[in-house]
């Protein structure tokens, strides 16, 4: 009985044996397609992550998810109790600086009195130097006299030019307080605004993700925003396949959310840097024909054609031995040329015909 059953075991195992053996097939001739993978994810056009550029407590949220929003509405509100005081006390000090402005504008006027005066003198004493001038040189007035007729009008001149620039130093002083305090309230009042968070773009309110109560950073996403009526493909190629990617190429699309479904679409957009964490390129895609439903996030794989051959003997993969051999007359390993694969067929450009058989090796 125990022989029985050891025969019965080698038969069968013989059986499989040649039976593995036996699975043979005959080249096809037919079209290969090169491809490039891609995976990725569907966005939304115009898609952003909303960050606060400041820290504080969310206080309000003043938005819903599904909710159209317009460019500059408020979504988020944070605590601004010390940027509120902040602004205060910028206005206060504005106000303060418009008071003294209106003292310095004052000083201005009678310092432009002065000027004028200032100005006055000089022309007076400088037609009294001019006219003794002429006078000395014909021996009309002593040179004690001259002198003091030209030290008066040296001093009246350097009078002039020094009120002159006690006015221009008055005005840059008026100028650089107005400046200085209007500057400083509006920067306070910019920092006050930064607690106040506004959609940069118009489109649909996809999601919230903090609750009231919640310590926001700058690094804190808040919510995501874009378009809810179209919708584009972003994907990650590897660096070692980016170099046959153009724009312009056709991409085969599956999802996991359309099971046996191909989507087309092309190619339109890529990025010129390279990810150096994953080591990949960034492109982006458009849909020719889209799905009927589609959301942000969802994922997806695209095969982006780079080219295609008609009329050329394809094997299946499963049969090349190596990458450059196949299986024929059942045991005789037989070295091919190869040229365009894809993820199922491989073309075989020297060393087999159409019409011999190869065998799938073990």
């Amino acid at each position: 009985m125990r022989f029985t059953k050891i025969a019965v075991i080698i038969i069968a195992l013989l059986s499989f044996s040649c039976s593995k053996k036996e699975v043979k097939i005959k080249p096809t001739v037919g079209n290969v397609t090169e491809s490039v993978y891609a995976s990725g994810v569907i966005k939304a056009e115009d898609q952003y992550t909303v960050y606060s550029t400041v820290n504080g407590i969310l206080q309000k949220v003043k938005a819903a998810p599904y909710q159209q929003i317009i460019q500059g509405q408020l979504l988020f509100e944070l605590e601004s109790d010390k940027a509120e005081l902040n602004t205060e006390n910028a206005r206060l000090a504005y106000q303060l600086s418009q008071q003294n402005n209106r003292y310095i504008q004052d000083k201005i006027a009678e310092m432009e009195m002065k000027v004028q005066s200032a100005k006055d003198k000089l022309t007076l004493d400088e037609s009294i130097y001019i006219r003794n001038k002429n006078i000395k040189s014909q021996g009309g007035i002593s040179e004690v006299d001259f002198e003091r007729v030209e030290l008066a009008y040296k001093s009246a001149k350097i009078n002039y030019e020094s009120t002159k620039k006690q006015l221009a130093q008055l005005k840059a002083q008026l100028k650089n307080e107005q400046d200085r305090n209007s500057i400083n309230l509006k920067i306070s009042q910019k920092s006050q605004s930064d607690f106040s968070i506004k959609s940069a773009f118009s489109g649909q309110l996809f999601d919230v993700l903090v609750k009231e109560g919640t310590l926001v950073t700058p690094q804190t996403p808040l919510a995501i925003i874009g378009k809810a009526d179209s919708f584009l493909l972003e994907l990650e190629v590897d660096e070692n396949d980016m170099v046959r990617v153009v724009i312009g190429q056709k991409a085969l699309i599956t999802m996991d959310s359309y099971k046996g479904q191909v989507f087309e679409a092309t190619v339109d957009k890529i990025y010129p840097i390279m990810d150096e964490r994953s080591r990949t390129f960034k492109i982006e895609a458009h849909f020719v024909n889209p799905p009927k439903k589609l959301y942000p996030n969802l994922t997806a794989e695209a095969n982006i054609i780079i080219q295609t051959k008609k009329n050329t003997i394809t094997i299946p993969k499963s049969y090349l031995i190596q990458g450059e051999y196949v299986l024929v007359n059942k045991d005789e390993k037989r070295k091919v040329k190869t040229g365009l694969s894809d993820y199922q067929k491989v073309e075989i450009l020297e060393g087999l015909k159409a019409e011999e058989t190869i065998y799938k090796p073990e």
